[in-house]
This record gives structure tokens, C-alpha cells and sequence, in this order.
């Protein structure tokens, strides 16, 4: 199967599937006639010895600088290799491999002013899964991801280092052994590679695809500590949520009808209590809420990956054409939407964690054994992780203050608004590691808990759920390494992230 770009209908759920199932790329005939189209104006401007930013001039504070036209090409090359100053631990294989779609997406609009070797360069290297190695930090997130992009235009045209076969080896290595051209630069196209938001985007799509699942893995999490709380059952009943209009809010409260389905566990108002705590009674508001999150992220986001966001920016109408300089690589609306991300992250995990703590919690348990102790007083139990699992939600709180608030000036304050969306964009998939082991700890807890409840009255679904997870991690009947089991069952969720599975 292989992913058609054609720079107008790159969605998620496309990312997704190239991911999970190692597709190829291809570009369409109309696509490639819009990056022809758009060269020929570039062709044109150098014919003509225009003055247009980035091609007859120098960039940022050197806007006004005039380039002598033998030198169009090196200063292409110059400004990669002067702006591949990124830094810290790289990016993951995924996100570098979005980077590189998202990029050529892109290009393909047709008003950037590449050549076609530069598209199929593109191809190549995503297809053979030649993945540059990008360091994360370094971006302002304005005047684009300028030193993320730059470490992926350095592999293009055989400096900086890639992965190839999951090793890290020298782009210019790796293409000899293709017998494989570096790229030549040409006018404009170095940057029209690094002018855009591909770095923060292309994280943010991993980021909304992990937190997406998170919210369901989290549901079933819940179920079971539903059931072994005794949950009640009557606030999730549709006609609550119907009449406040939410449609995440009615969805959430549908599916934990769903998994309780069948549980002889869950009981009815005044059976022994006449309502729960908010962290049980609350899931379709606050997970829903969440939901409602990420469906805005998700929006915003494939705006992004179909966007022109480069510059100058090449427009063919009417038979004429025009350059213009603008600012659509500016990424706040991406870094608005990567910090609201955290915000739906951070309460997922937040909650979660209040419910674990109701199950270790003797005074709230309804019964169970303080800690889930399998000897109390001798062995400790469950205790520590809950001590975990509010440690990763006190540091979320402290990663969830928005990236897009702040701002420095760069380029001798030519450029003096930037929106850190980058910064966001990794902070929250921290946030999202983070949020996923205090699953993994509710899990854990969850799943000790039901067997003391009798793990036979469990609703059906929730019965397939605990059997899965038991051979993952084995019932706590003495005190062991538990954070073993910890990254055991978030490595057990992560690996469904991507399977389409709930």
C-alpha cells in the first residue's frame, strides 16, 4: 500500500498507517506539474536578476544583501550548514521520518520553487526509511524549525548523520552504498527545506496520536478500577449526558457503559452508596474533556501538514506570477495547539492517579487491604507507586506551563516575535511518557484490586483486559522491583498506540 501525496489531503490517520504498516510514498502527476510550475518562476528571477528574498539575497537581518549570481547555489549550501546547529538527544526515527512527509507535502502545493530532484530526493529517503538524525532543541518555532530542518536538509545532500537499519551511520555512507547522488542544492531550495513548522508538527502528530490513545486505554483502566470500587453505574446513563451537549462527554460515558457491560461487580445508587466520588462519578466530563482537546489539536494540525509555510512564497493565478514574502512559517497556531495538548494530557493523568489512590487508600478502598498489602505492616504493597505515579503528575503540572507564552528576538530583532512551539511540541510528548505510567501504576493496582473482588464477576470486556495484562505482569503476592512492572505494562500500552486497537 503506499501513501499518494499530492500537498492537499495528508491526514493523521494517513501519518498513522505509514507508521504502523511501513508504507511507501508517491507523488501525484498534478502535483510534480505544480513544483515544475513553480521553479519556472525561480528560473525566471534569476533569469531577470530579480531582488527576492532567499534567492538573490543574503536571509534574516541580511535580507537586504545582494548575492553575486555565481554564488546563488553555494549560499543555498551555506545556509544549511550555518543553521544545523540543533542540539540535546534527536528527535525519535518517527518523528524524523514525519518530518521528511510532512516537508514534502508541502513542496508539493507548488509555491515553494523546488526542483523535482529535490521531491524525489525526498521520496528516496523516506522510502528506504533513510531516517536523518535531528537533535530536538534549537528551534524557535519561527522563521520555521530553521535547525531541526537543517540537520534534515544535511542528510539530503550527503553530510550529518542518518539511521539506516536502526544504526547511526554518516548520510554520505549510506548513500555511496545505495550508489545514490547527494542533492544538489539549487537557488532557493535550501530555504525552501527549512523555512516551515515540520519539527513542531511532526512531533505534534506523534504527540496527538499517543495521547489520543491514551484516552482510551485509559477508559478501560478505569473500568476496572470502577469495578473494584463498586462503582455506581447511573451517571454514565445517557440522558445526563445528553442534556449537556458534549458530544466527547456522551461518547466517553457511551464506551464506559460498554466495558462495564455485563459486571457483576458495579452496583446502582443507594445499594451502598448514593453517589461516587468525582474521579468515578466524573469520567465522561473529565476524560471528555480531554477528548475535546484533542479533536481541536487534530484540526489544527492537519491544517498544518497541507500548508504552505515557507518563504518567500510563489504564486501562479491569472498568468501571472508573483513572490511574495510573508510569515506563514510563524508556528504560534501549531504552539497554541501543542500547549492546549498538554492540558488534556496532564487531567488524564491527574485523575488516574486519584483513582489508584482511592484503591490503596483504606479509607476510601471500601474494604480492601490497606495498599492492597498482601501482608500489611510486613510487606508494603502497592504504597510506593502511588508515591510514583504523583511524582509524574506534579512534574506534568510543571511541564504543562505553556511554550507559546514566551518569546526572545533573533536576528538582530528582525525577527522579534517567535512562538517556542517546538518547545511545547517535546514537552508534551514528555507529558505524554509521563501520563502513560501513571496508567500503567493505575493498571497495576486496578488489576491486584479486582482479584480481591473476584475476578469472575468482572464484565466480560474488562475479564479479556485482565487476562491480557496477567501476561504481562503476574498478581502482587509479595513485595518485589515494581517498576519493572511499571514499564512493563506502559511499554504494553504504548505498543497499541498505533494498531488501531482499543
Amino acid at each position: 500500500m503506499t501513501l499518494q501525496l499530492n500537498g492537499e489531503s495528508l491526514t493523521i490517520n494517513k501519518i498513522k498507517e505509514l507508521l504502523y504498516q511501513s508504507d511507501e510514498v508517491s507523488v501525484t502527476d498534478d502535483a510534480y506539474q505544480r513544483v515544475k510550475q513553480s521553479r519556472a518562476t525561480v528560473e525566471k528571477i534569476i533569469e531577470n536578476k530579480e531582488t527576492i528574498y532567499g534567492i538573490t539575497t543574503g536571509f534574516g537581518l541580511f535580507s537586504d544583501v545582494r548575492v553575486d549570481e555565481g554564488e546563488y547555489n553555494q549560499l543555498q549550501v551555506n545556509l544549511i550548514r550555518s543553521h544545523a546547529c540543533g542540539i540535546g538527544k534527536p528527535f525519535s526515527q518517527d518523528v524524523a521520518l514525519v518530518m521528511m512527509v510532512l516537508r514534502l507535502n508541502t513542496l508539493l502545493k507548488g509555491h515553494s520553487g523546488v526542483t523535482v530532484d529535490l521531491v524525489d530526493q525526498l521520496i528516496y529517503f523516506i522510502n528506504n526509511r533513510i531516517i536523518p538524525v535531528i537533535p530536538q532543541q534549537g528551534s524557535l518555532g519561527a522563521s520555521g524549525d530553521l535547525a531541526p530542518l537543517s540537520h534534515l536538509a544535511l542528510a539530503l545532500i550527503g553530510e550529518g548523520s542518518v539511521y539506516y537499519k536502526n544504526e547511526e551511520v554518516d548520510s554520505r555512507y549510506v548513500l555511496n552504498l545505495l550508489n545514490r547522488t547527494p542533492l544538489r542544492l539549487q537557488a532557493k531550495e535550501g530555504l525552501a527545506l527549512i523555512n516551515g513548522t515540520q519539527a513542531m508538527t511532526a512531533q505534534g502528530v506523534i504527540n496527538y496520536i499517543e495521547a489520543e490513545d491514551i484516552g482510551y486505554q485509559a477508559e478501560w483502566i478505569a473500568a476496572l478500577t470502577h469495578q473494584a470500587l463498586n462503582g455506581i453505574t447511573d451517571a454514565y446513563h445517557e440522558n445526563v449526558h445528553k442534556v449537556r451537549h458534549f458530544k466527547e462527554q456522551i461518547d466517553v460515558a457511551a464506551r464506559m457503559l460498554d466495558w462495564l457491560e455485563g459486571s457483576k461487580l458495579t452496583t446502582s445508587q443507594g445499594d451502598i452508596r448514593v453517589q461516587d466520588a468525582y474521579t468515578l462519578r466524573c469520567i465522561p466530563q473529565i476524560h471528555g474533556a480531554s477528548f475535546q482537546v484533542f479533536n481541536y489539536v487534530k484540526e489544527k494540525l492537519e491544517f498544518e501538514m497541507n500548508a504552505a509555510n515557507d518563504n518567500p512564497l510563489i504564486f501562479d493565478e491569472d498568468d501571472e506570477t508573483f513572490v511574495i514574502s510573508g510569515g506563514n512559517f510563524h508556528g504560534q497556531p501549531i504552539a497554541f495547539a501543542l500547549d492546549f495538548l498538554k492540558l488534556g494530557v496532564s487531567e488524564l493523568a491527574n485523575v488516574s492517579e486519584r483513582r489508584l489512590e482511592r484503591l490503596v487508600n483504606p479509607q476510601l478502598n471500601n474494604g480492601l487491604p490497606a495498599f492492597l498489602s498482601p501482608q500489611p505492616g510486613l510487606q508494603s504493597g502497592a504504597m510506593i507507586m502511588q508515591y510514583a505515579a504523583a511524582s509524574l503528575v506534579s512534574e506534568n503540572k510543571t511541564l504543562a506551563h505553556p511554550a507559546s507564552v514566551d518569546s526572545i528576538p533573533s536576528s538582530a530583532n528582525q525577527e522579534d516575535h517567535v512562538s517556542m512551539g517546538t518547545i511545547a511540541s517535546r514537552h508534551g510528548y514528555q507529558m505524554i511518557e509521563n501520563a502513560r505510567r501513571v496508567l500503567a501504576i493505575e493498571a497495576i493496582i486496578a488489576l491486584q484490586a479486582v482479584e480481591y473482588k473476584d475476578i469472575e464477576k468482572l464484565s466480560p470486556k474488562t475479564y479479556d483486559k485482565y487476562q491480557a495484562l496477567r501476561k504481562v505482569v503476574p498478581s502482587i503476592t509479595q513485595d518485589r522491583q515494581f517498576h519493572k512492572d511499571i514499564e512493563a505494562v506502559a511499554q504494553y500500552l504504548l505498543d497499541h498506540a498505533y494498531s488501531n486497537e482499543i
